[in-house]
């Protein structure tokens, strides 16, 4: 039973389970990959509906459910205590994770996590909709037309500031992940009208990471600290936007390390 895609790099004790962001995929952590499999165990993986993950039909796919899908998955191929860092939604599932499980995750990273919201999200962004759309109608041809600047300023000039010097690689990458993510919607109309609300152990270090020019979750409703744990460390980082781990890879990796580092 391996429904998430889970992939894993490098070698040691320290576990470090990384969780993507909706219409995304494992693929999303490339760039700081090679930095973080060289100090712990680096595991990936992709959610229902997303990368290489099949959809689990009639299941719904709210954080909370992902997160205790995630959990089993990881225990069934004997990871017992893990570390976290999470993008978007892929945050907010790991704060799930430490909420439900506080004896299997020993730290939070959430880099740009959703959920932060005080009015919770009751219907569908219009600009990622249709991000979406174009997605699926290039995907196919997404390592060709990333090579085109002018066509990476349409898919990314609003997910970041420092989209000009996106790879057309890691460009590729995302199109083709946003485009065939079958469980997209679902995944979506599945966290529409919930927030994070829950408490996480004091004992558990959470670092939340947002850059200063998100679009996507900006910092006037969706970075309400008050709903985060009391213990969070909350860190701006400059000329970033809904992705710093593609922005600003060395100052992530850090407060990464810094995170499991204060957990051990």
């Amino acid at each position: 039973m391996n429904n998430l895609n889970i992939q894993r790099y490098g070698k040691g004790p320290i576990k470090l389970v990384a969780i993507h962001g909706l219409g995304s995929a494992s693929t999303a952590w490339d760039l700081v990959s090679p930095q973080l499999s060289e100090r712990f165990e680096f595991i990936t993986l992709d959610l229902p509906g997303h990368g290489n993950a099949f959809m689990l039909a009639n299941k719904s796919m709210n954080p909370v459910r992902i997160s205790k899908i995630i959990v089993e998955e990881l225990h069934a191929i004997g990871i017992e205590k893990f570390h976290l860092i999470g993008n978007s939604l892929g945050g907010w599932i790991a704060l799930e994770m430490a909420a439900a499980f506080p004896e299997d995750v020993l730290s939070v990273t959430g880099v740009a996590p959703a959920g932060l919201w005080l009015k919770p999200k009751t219907h569908r962004n219009g600009e990622l909709a249709v991000s979406r759309i174009m997605a699926r109608a290039t995907y196919r041809f997404a390592d060709v037309i990333a090579h085109f600047k002018f066509m990476r300023a349409i898919g990314f000039k609003l997910v970041s500031p420092q989209w000009e010097k996106f790879s057309p690689e890691t460009c590729a990458k995302a199109a083709v992940a946003m485009g065939g993510a079958s469980g997209y919607y679902s995944l979506w109309d599945a966290f529409l009208g919930n927030r994070f609300d829950k408490q996480i152990s004091e004992k558990i270090p959470v670092t939340i990471i947002f850059g200063d020019t998100d679009y996507t979750l900006p910092a006037e409703n969706s970075q309400e600290k008050s709903l985060a744990p009391k213990h969070s460390r909350w860190v701006s980082l400059p000329q970033s936007g809904h992705a710093p781990m593609w922005d600003q890879v060395d100052a992530v990796v850090r407060e990464t390390i810094l995170t499991i580092n204060s957990a051990i």
